[in-house]
């Protein structure tokens, strides 16, 4: 659904749309003030223009349409830590649901995996991971959500 088709099924179309779209020819003294009113605070000192109507722009529609669920804000948050200390973010953990079957060819052999539960079956028997069905099958130590084909896919 397009913000604008989502502004009107929410009533905020008009006003809301109005205002994002005068947002660039305000006066700086007005974006400030706005700016204010929506975080609380005064702009940082050496904000520049186009950054400050870019982040007014998305507070008005964070509170008018609503903002991140709560689980996408602990994720950045991790991100931001990881980033803070010197790492590089996690990916997310790949969603899969139980019952999913993945098939993996790996030196002219067919390798099948069920996901479960609470782990993977491969061969009749319940493995804890992914990666420790492909450590099985390599014999190296393998990203299994990347030797299955659910990451680094672009």
């Amino acid at each position: 659904m397009t913000l604008h088709r989502r502004m009107r099924r929410e009533g905020a179309a008009g006003t809301l749309a109005e205002d994002l779209a005068a947002l660039p020819g305000l006066p700086l003294d007005v974006l400030k003030q706005r700016w204010r009113n929506l975080y609380g605070v005064p702009p940082p000192p050496r904000l520049g223009r186009a950054l400050m109507v870019r982040a007014i722009a998305h507070r008005m529609q964070e509170k008018a349409l609503g903002g991140l669920q709560r689980a996408m804000r602990r994720r950045f948050a991790r991100a931001a830590e990881e980033i803070g200390s010197g790492g590089t973010p996690s990916a997310a953990p790949a969603a899969i649901k139980p019952g999913t079957r993945r098939l993996r060819a790996w030196q002219g052999v067919t390798h099948e995996v069920i996901v479960l539960e609470t782990g993977v079956q491969y061969r009749g028997e319940t493995w804890r991971s992914l990666s420790a069905v492909a450590r099985e099958i390599t014999g190296a130590r393998w990203s299994g959500p990347l030797f299955f084909g659910l990451r680094g896919c672009k």
